[in-house]
């Protein structure tokens, strides 16, 4: 399996998610705006980042 790097909308994705799971574990205005725990947002944000490499193009 060749791994390749992901675009630069998908990283950006991926950090957008990542931050937004940060900043929503900590403040609670964002969390209740959002219907899933704040784990599970950092999970799809790590999972796109995957996808990302692994899949070409995405």
């Amino acid at each position: 399996m060749r791994l390749t790097p992901p675009t630069t909308m998908t990283l950006f994705v991926s950090i957008l998610l990542a931050i937004l799971a940060i900043v929503g574990q900590f403040v609670t205005v964002v969390s209740n705006y959002i219907p899933v725990s704040m784990f599970w947002v950092a999970i799809i944000a790590y999972l796109v980042l995957l996808l990302g490499n692994l899949v070409r193009g995405f």
